[in-house]
């Protein structure tokens, strides 16, 4: 009899570890060396001479039971999914439909697109591109060696002060900033951070592509801030910032702060509210852990957008007839509940998509998976002039309506089944 009990024990043990939360995290600097020239969209990249800050891919890692996890950020403006795709097939023990690559959205980083100029050359440095493909897949295969007991803690905010504003109408932002932060169990990394991972809506355009600088803009000083501060690493993941939820360095006289100065200020600031935010957020020490994706196929309306398609060294999933096929991702962990976009969605399709998420901590992954220009809704496309700009690089009119639709599916077909 003691035989049987001590058996169902060790089974129970067991059964108990095998759920547990594990978490991993890993970094890979991709500063290239040399500096290449830095693109800050569709147009001939601007040459540099110096950088400030170093360009990073940072991943996080997150297994319960036999579901597992990757949130990748990544410094460039936007990472194209034929890329993520390559680095996707090299990273061991993770579903590739489960590895989400975001990119921050720095205008001061390398061409990742492939963009076309004016004159039809294609100047991206593909070796380079090569090279970051790499190192995005060592950096999650790290993360997974890495794997370890961890408790969650998670929250959502006012990220308070002067962070980030719309520059087409300054109060039409989501102020807010969700964090989730992992915290070790065991061994030498019991009580001691793991990762947090920052979700905020803001360009980090501080310093933009036109200063000769190669930089990570504001996400470099957010990142040195979280990690000297709290320790571990630190990720940062974009959101709804299109249609310009822009970083907000405006000055009294009328003028723009543009320099490395103005990102460690902004950098910072976030990084301590984010740090306020999460500091006493209730520790989730048995979070659930969900991730499903499904493909979504969008129309490509804008002559822009088709003449950047066709002429693209990173061609897109896309028809003959420009139907364009994406993944887009839903992640249920703790209470926390999180949408991928394609894109740069606008801050009201992103208040829209929050308030119809099941949870109290909604968190919105911008340029997750492929960025594929602004995302809004069919009323706002085209309709008066403060949107030509964002609706000339739009795919088309029902861009927003279609990925609304989609998204809410998910989310009606899969709750979030923790609550704090």
């Amino acid at each position: 009899m003691k035989r049987i009990i001590y058996l169902v024990l060790c089974f129970c043990f067991v059964l108990e570890a095998s759920a547990q939360v594990k978490v991993g995290a890993a970094v890979r600097k991709i500063t290239p060396d040399p500096l290449l020239p830095v693109s800050g969209g569709v147009g001939t990249p601007r040459p540099v001479k110096e950088n400030k800050g170093d360009l990073f891919v940072r991943a996080m890692v997150v297994e319960k039971g036999d579901t597992r996890v990757a949130f990748v950020g990544i410094d460039n403006l936007g990472w194209p999914a034929l890329l993520g795709d390559q680095s996707r097939k090299l990273i061991k023990g993770i579903p590739p439909e489960n590895v989400m690559i975001g990119a921050t959205h720095t205008h001061s980083g390398p061409d990742a697109y492939g963009f076309p100029n004016e004159k039809g050359e294609i100047l991206a440095d593909f070796e380079y591109l090569e090279w970051c493909v790499q190192q995005v897949a060592d950096a999650v295969n790290e993360a997974v060696d890495k794997l370890e007991p961890a408790h969650l803690k998670i929250a959502v905010g006012e990220a308070k002060g002067q962070i980030a504003y719309n520059y087409y109408a300054p109060q039409l932002y989501d102020p807010r900033c969700g964090v989730i932060q992992a915290i070790g169990q065991k061994g030498k990394n019991k009580g001691k951070v793991i990762a947090t991972l920052v979700n905020y809506a803001v360009h980090p355009e501080v310093i933009g592509n036109g200063r000769e600088i190669l930089s990570p803009d504001l996400c470099g000083p957010l990142y040195d801030r979280i990690e000297e501060k709290a320790g571990g690493v630190a990720i940062f993941m974009n959101g709804a910032q299109g249609g310009m939820v822009t970083a907000d360095n405006r000055r009294p006289e009328g003028k723009e702060a543009n320099d490395w100065e103005e990102c460690i200020r902004i950098g910072e600031l976030l990084a301590d509210q984010a740090l306020s935010i999460i500091e006493s957020a209730p520790m989730q020490a048995d979070p659930s852990l969900f991730c499903t994706s499904k493909r979504v196929q969008f129309p490509v309306d804008s002559e822009l957008m088709r003449m950047i398609i066709d002429n693209s060294g990173l061609k897109p999933l896309v028809t003959d007839d420009y139907l364009l096929s994406t993944q887009v991702n839903l992640v249920n962990i703790g209470s926390a509940q999180i949408l991928t976009i394609p894109g740069e969605a606008l801050p009201n399709i992103g208040y829209y998509l929050k308030r119809n998420m099941k949870t109290d901590h909604p968190f919105l992954f911008g340029l997750t998976n492929d960025a594929f220009g602004y995302i809004l809704t069919k009323v706002d496309y085209n309709s008066f002039k403060r949107y030509e700009y964002v609706s000339r690089t739009s795919l088309g009119e029902m861009t927003g309506e279609i990925y609304i639709r989609e998204a809410l599916e998910m989310v009606e077909e899969n709750p979030a089944s923790d609550s704090f």
